[in-house]
């Protein structure tokens, strides 16, 4: 090799070596393997995956071994003369006999833990996992509980762009929900999962946990978590334009934590202490703890129903048409001058309720109650320079359904 390849191939060496020291800092959290998790079935994966990994790694050393050592002792340089011969009865038996028994080496501890994995029998707690574009809902089908968890606020307004904010200022960026599902340390919580638009995926690392969402089909899934913490996830199925801002949040609480927070719950869904027993007449469907309100006929004033709605609108709505109203077009237009919402009260209402069609607009009406969907038409109809004066009350909403 010439001094001037010798000097280039240096360089080049070089160049790399201080491009990796560079980067370090930025890799600091990258990591190649997964995660033990914080279950025992996320550990019995991880463990799982490390001997199939190990399995497979020794495989491939004897393989390339033998082969390397081949081509070097039989290469034609040292005069070897290649053995004629077409197949050997031997042989092939041997290479034949030996992957059959890996492979079953394999399957018989990966069967036990997806066997284990799936069995959801003997639940302390049931919770239905609902899919929306772009958000969850979680229902404590044992305890008469329900709410939606959305993005943070914090994460929906440093996505947006020119919107002034840094997303390396927010913590847990796009990984932060405002109401998480919440469960108790050692209790076996099964998770029934579906979708009510498009598929979804509800992935949680920590739990092992990957279960697709689907739209008039029902998931299972179950876990355990050991000690208690925040987890968080992400929504692993390409479900929309707004994908990437729905993740997964669980918190696990000590059981005597979790059973207060169960208690406030159902005191501010308007429910008794125990499951069944409802101090309201009217169906549960909280957004959150704070607009936790049953739906119910009396009136209300502009002001109440604009700062009720203002709320909502930021949890519900802002994702697409923005906390100003200005929209995305095409996608989603403007709502700030919309002849929609600046129009008829009926045409308005009905978008809300029933969504559009063929579009991304959802439906909202099997979502909130008559009062959240009529604080949200309120403040819609009364902000951004809209200003009808319009005040619509929850016995108009309910008219309308």
């Amino acid at each position: 090799m010439s001094h001037s390849k010798w000097k280039r191939l240096w360089l080049g060496l070089l160049g790399t070596g201080l491009g990796l020291g560079l980067a370090a800092p930025a890799m600091a959290d990258w990591a190649l393997n997964m995660p033990r998790g914080a279950t025992a079935i996320s550990n019995e994966v991880y463990d799982l995956h490390m001997l199939i990994l190990g399995i497979c790694c020794l495989i491939a050393i004897v393989v390339f071994g033998v082969m390397i050592v081949s081509i070097f002792l039989h290469r034609k340089s040292r005069g070897v003369e290649p053995a004629q011969f077409h197949h050997s009865t031997k042989a092939e038996i041997i290479w034949t006999v030996i992957p059959i028994l890996i492979l079953v080496g394999m399957a018989v501890p990966a069967a036990e833990t997806l066997v284990r994995m799936e069995d959801t029998r003997n639940a302390d707690i049931t919770v239905k996992v609902t899919g929306y574009q772009w958000k969850w809902r979680y229902d404590y089908l044992d305890d008469d509980i329900g709410f939606y968890s959305t993005l943070d606020r914090a994460s929906n307004a440093a996505r947006r762009l020119n919107s002034g904010i840094q997303p390396a200022g927010v913590d847990n960026y796009l990984l932060d929900v405002d109401n998480p599902l919440v469960v108790p340390v050692g209790a076996k919580v099964r998770l029934l999962i579906t979708a009510a638009d498009v598929l979804h995926a509800w992935w949680m690392p920590d739990f092992a946990i990957k279960k697709d969402a689907i739209p008039g089909f029902v998931n299972e899934a179950w876990f355990r978590v050991e000690k208690a913490g925040t987890y968080r996830g992400q929504c692993a199925e390409l479900c929309g334009r707004d994908h990437g801002f729905m993740p997964v949040v669980v918190i696990a609480k000590d059981p005597a934590d979790y059973a207060e927070w169960m208690a406030d719950q159902r005191s501010a869904a308007g429910l008794g202490d125990e499951p069944g027993e409802a101090l309201a007449a009217t169906p549960v469907a909280a957004t959150s703890v704070a607009a936790a309100a049953p739906a119910v006929d009396g009136e209300r004033e502009i002001d109440d129903l604009v700062a009720m709605g203002e709320a909502l609108y930021q949890q519900h709505c802002a994702a697409c048409h923005q906390a100003d109203g200005s929209g995305m077009a095409p996608a989603f237009p403007a709502l700030a001058g919309s002849p929609v919402v600046t129009g008829s009260l009926d045409e308005h209402v009905g978008v809300v309720l029933k969504g559009r069609p063929g579009t991304a607009m959802a439906p909202f009406g099997p979502q909130l109650t008559d009062l959240q969907l009529a604080a949200i038409v309120t403040y819609q109809r009364n902000a951004w320079g809209n200003d009808t004066g319009d005040v619509v009350q929850p016995g108009y909403i309910a008219a309308a359904r």
